[in-house]
């Protein structure tokens, strides 16, 4: 995949997996975007051939709340 493509698909992807944490954890924007962008799982979708972008947002909001909680996570099978 192109970076263009690939970009398009993280601007599209995050601001859902936000918006998932600000309704779980009640947060307010600024601080959902801080937690994620800070995050292990944000760092690996960063990377392309890790293809988690090929995940839903769903998906990458329950691998984020894992790590919140736990300090890590799995990835599920469908990765």
């Amino acid at each position: 995949m192109d970076q263009k493509k690939f970009e398009s698909m993280l601007v599209l992807l995050v601001p859902q997996i936000i918006q998932l944490m600000i309704n779980e954890y009640l947060y307010d924007e600024i601080t959902a975007s801080k937690e994620f962008y800070g995050s292990k799982v944000y760092e690996l979708l960063e990377e392309e051939d890790t293809k988690l972008w090929h995940l839903s947002a769903l998906t990458l909001f329950h691998m984020f709340d894992e790590e919140k909680n736990t300090g890590s996570f799995s990835f599920p099978e469908e990765a």
